[in-house]
């Protein structure tokens, strides 16, 4: 597959995203509540897409879709799956350029994130798993003659979620190592590209859930494949598939990818608030785990940064989390 992005299409996906977005600042890790579990000699930069419109880094590739679309299209709405961070990006996307949206969730979906949905003026279609959601949103696709818009497999997501590489590497050219949250891939791939032409030497790294290990295991079949079931706390990491344009470009990119446990997330998180008050959801706190678990030895020494994707989480599941997170703080 040769129609990856190239530098200058996501520099102007970067320039047509001017204005509507935040660019999102970076902050080093170099709290004393940190330090001691971060590797050793390491100098750890994180990118703050949590700070993002919408609250995720999937508001870039929400709106460059709906910017593809034709008069026609974009009365016919749109229509979107997600847990939480992708319906809520549609949602506000749609609501800003004026596009009917509705959104597919499944019943286990944080209720904030659902009442985000409807607050945005998207009508919210419940399911009772990620994998029916899929299913009701090609239906729909098919009965309304919507666009869907995929969670993370296209071109103009890849471009959006490349605008955040290129932001990063270009603010920070010393890094050696990027470490990336993968859910479906999406994220990781475009990153990973635009890290990749900017600064080849650059490791980019993913970090998925045992539980939602898609594109973990669609590396070691060298195809996409599709996981049975999604057993995770990180629900915005819970793509049930890879898919087969976010695979090639992931495939082509990223060095690596490494499996974490839900307790290390929970940890992670608690780390995360107790030392800089960042309240991460689980998925926007795998990046971090990774690199205070599987990734500590191997990273020791070297300039990394670490991507914080997004956070939309009730208070009372970030209390109840929190509390299991701290526990686990060693």
């Amino acid at each position: 597959m040769d129609d990856f992005p190239s530098l200058a299409d996501i520099r102007r996906a970067w320039d047509a995203l001017e204005g509507r977005i935040v660019r999102t600042p970076t902050v080093a890790l170099t709290s004393d509540r940190l330090r001691p579990h971060l590797p050793n000699g390491a100098a750890v930069t994180m990118k703050l897409e949590l700070f993002q419109q919408a609250g995720s880094f999937k508001a870039r590739g929400a709106l460059l879709s709906l910017d593809a679309l034709g008069r026609q299209a974009r009365e016919k709405g749109v229509v979107a799956v997600s847990a939480g961070n992708h319906a809520l990006a549609v949602s506000w996307a749609a609501s800003r350029e004026r596009v009917p949206a509705k959104v597919v969730m499944p019943k286990t979906a944080d209720p904030v994130r659902v009442a985000g949905c409807r607050a945005l003026g998207a009508d919210v279609v419940l399911t009772e798993t990620i994998h029916d959601a899929f299913t009701e949103m090609d239906r729909l696709v098919a009965s309304e003659g919507r666009t869907a818009i995929h969670p993370f497999e296209g071109p103009n997501l890849t471009l959006g979620t490349a605008t955040c590489g290129l932001e990063f590497i270009t603010a920070h050219p010393e890094l050696e190592a990027v470490v990336v949250p993968v859910g479906g891939g999406g994220l990781i791939g475009g990153v990973a590209r635009a890290v990749k032409l900017i600064a080849p030497h650059c490791l980019v790294i993913g970090v998925e859930p045992f539980g939602a290990d898609s594109l973990y295991r669609s590396f070691e079949a060298g195809e996409p494949v599709a996981i049975p079931k999604v057993t995770t706390i990180a629900d915005s990491l819970g793509a049930p598939r890879a898919m087969p344009y976010s695979f090639a470009v992931a495939r082509a990119h990223v060095d690596e990818i490494v499996r974490i446990q839900d307790e290390e997330m929970l940890a992670a998180m608690a780390l995360l608030y107790d030392a800089l008050k960042i309240a991460a959801e689980p998925a926007c706190a795998a990046a971090t785990a990774a690199v205070l678990g599987p990734l500590k030895a191997r990273l020791a020494g070297k300039r990394i940064g670490v991507i914080a994707c997004g956070s939309n989480i009730g208070e009372e599941k970030f209390a109840a989390f929190m509390a299991q997170g701290r526990a686990l703080v060693k």
